[in-house]
């Protein structure tokens, strides 16, 4: 079984992918800013998706396609 700890995204602090209510945020306040560089634009995704982009993903069903060590 794979490990569930992760970087955290925005101050690289290891912490667990699934804890509650932040994962996979180490912080409410790395949450935070997270959100807010989506809301501020800064983030973007940089080309369409297209339907190539989601093959591997076509026979996932239910929980397996939130679990990231499946």
């Amino acid at each position: 079984m794979k490990s569930n700890l992760v970087a955290c995204p925005i101050c690289k602090k290891e912490n667990e992918f699934f804890s509650e209510p932040t994962g996979p945020f180490c912080s409410s306040r790395c949450k935070m800013s997270d959100l807010y560089g989506w809301l501020s634009e800064e983030y973007k995704i940089s080309e369409e998706l297209r339907p190539d982009h989601l093959a591997e993903f076509e026979e996932m069903t239910g929980e397996d396609l939130d679990r990231p060590d499946r």
